[in-house]
């Protein structure tokens, strides 16, 4: 028997394929976990084949791919609303004691309510970038693991590392901080058990040494090593922060781009998050290597640290993607606002002509998608493709007057979905989660939240 098919029918179309395709009403025919058919007005009779067949009539919607975030850290879900008026690197040290507390059923509970939140939004694929993993405190990329196979979603872990401490010159306090080569064991280790290289994968696996400021030059080199000897790609902060540039200029004598270069750190199987002060050579050094960007503007903007040169990026033909970051610097903790904050932000600094509404719906899909090293599967609607598929609502009041549905969906008030496929599969009918009790995930994760505060609170 066919595999079940789904057909949505007489709704726009954003398709973000190379030549940015789109139809003013049209179809997508789903079968399985593949796109097998995209295109103007209704689906032939005939692609519906034989079988299971489900009709949604997307009247009043657009779909598009689903969004991609390609920088976030879930255990901050736990800590919103904290250090509210710091920069960066006074908000680190703030809550590294607080974050030194958590534990397994912790960061479990955080990364559902994360994963609960984007998923909600229209992310059919999600990373994680965890880097704290306190002695004692049980499998904590397992439960952020454990979570993202629940949601439903596509996940990137990120086994993150840190060791630097305040006594070698760093700026996490020493007990945040890894031996060397326990980070690297259980990096490799992470690798080895969990990450899945095929097409339809739901579970990558990246190396994620922190930043410039928290690791030490072994642990970058010989994480770059193992990345590339195992298949997988690579993930860092870089270029946050002016105090950041600073700290590589007095350790390293060159500033952050250089350094990592230095390490192995550029390349195509690289993404860095933020990367806000990045000049012209820099920009040119990630275009010429094809080293990725995420993209973080509301954490950026609510750190202080500065407007990324993302039109300059686009360019040079850098890769660049969107990014959530941390909710402790951007609690909403949503990706599909950042498609409208990166529009907004980029204009402060470049004109009001320096991103338009599609670049920002391209950089949150197919430039997620080519960050993780996923555009030939994931990030546009084309036959073949896994069928990760975003139904919005615009027929409601928040849009009711925008005409250009791609505006509606990045300048307008957030739209709710009406579905959200994930290789086919519904995670999200009309506005809800289909995987998980969103009402249960709120309540453990403000339990959570509470017992690590009181934790934090007693030294």
């Amino acid at each position: 028997m066919s595999a079940p098919r789904t057909v949505i029918e007489n709704c726009a179309i954003a398709t973000v394929d190379a030549g940015d395709t789109e139809y003013a009403s049209g179809h997508v025919v789903v079968a399985g976990d593949r796109i097998v058919a995209v295109g103007e007005g209704p689906a032939p009779r005939t692609s519906a084949g034989q079988g299971e067949v489900r009709r949604i009539d997307g009247t009043g919607c657009l779909a598009t791919p689903g969004l991609v975030n390609t920088h976030h850290h879930f255990y901050q879900w736990l800590t919103r609303g904290l250090a509210q008026n710091a920069k960066l690197f006074d908000w680190l040290v703030a809550l590294y004691p607080v974050w030194s507390r958590i534990d397994e059923a912790m960061v479990y509970a955080a990364a559902r309510a994360s994963l609960a939140m984007m998923v909600r939004g229209g992310v059919t694929t999600s990373m994680d970038h965890h880097y704290i993993f306190p002695r004692g405190s049980g499998d904590l990329l397992g439960a952020e693991i454990r979570a993202a196979a629940e949601l439903g979603v596509r996940f990137t872990a990120a086994r993150g590392s840190m060791d630097l401490g305040a006594s070698d010159g760093g700026l996490p306090p020493d007990f945040a901080v890894e031996r060397t080569e326990d980070a690297l064991r259980a990096t490799e280790e992470a690798v080895t058990r969990h990450h899945d290289p095929s097409p339809e994968a739901m579970l990558h696996i990246a190396v994620a040494p922190c930043s410039p400021f928290s690791v030490t030059t072994e642990l970058l080199r010989e994480s770059a090593a193992l990345a590339r000897r195992l298949g997988v790609r690579l993930h860092t902060h870089g270029s946050e922060t002016v105090e950041e540039e600073r700290f590589c200029r007095e350790r390293f004598g060159v500033g952050p781009t250089a350094y990592l270069e230095s390490t192995g750190w550029l390349g195509d199987d690289v993404w860095m998050a933020h990367c806000v002060h990045l000049d012209e050579d820099a920009i040119a050094a990630f275009a010429r290597s094809g080293t990725g960007v995420a993209h973080c503007p509301s954490s950026n903007a609510r750190l202080a640290a500065g407007i990324a040169p993302v039109p300059a990026m686009l360019a040079a033909g850098v890769p660049v993607g969107l990014g959530v970051d941390g909710t402790a610097s951007n609690e909403a903790g949503e990706l599909h606002t950042e498609l409208r904050n990166a529009l907004l932000v980029n204009r402060l600094r470049g004109g009001a002509a320096a991103l338009t509404a599609r670049q920002a719906l391209r950089l949150a899909t197919h430039g997620g998608a080519r960050v993780l090293g996923r555009e030939a599967h994931l990030g546009s609607l084309e036959p073949g493709k896994l069928a990760d598929v975003a139904l919005w609502r615009l027929d409601g009041l928040g849009h009711s007057t925008i005409e250009d549905p791609v505006a509606a969906l990045v300048l307008g008030a957030p739209a709710p979905l009406r579905l959200l496929l994930v290789g086919g599969r519904p995670v999200v009918s009309e506005g809800r989660l289909l995987t998980v009790d969103e009402e249960e995930v709120a309540r453990e994760a403000r339990r959570e939240a509470r017992r690590l505060a009181a934790l934090a609170a007693e030294g």
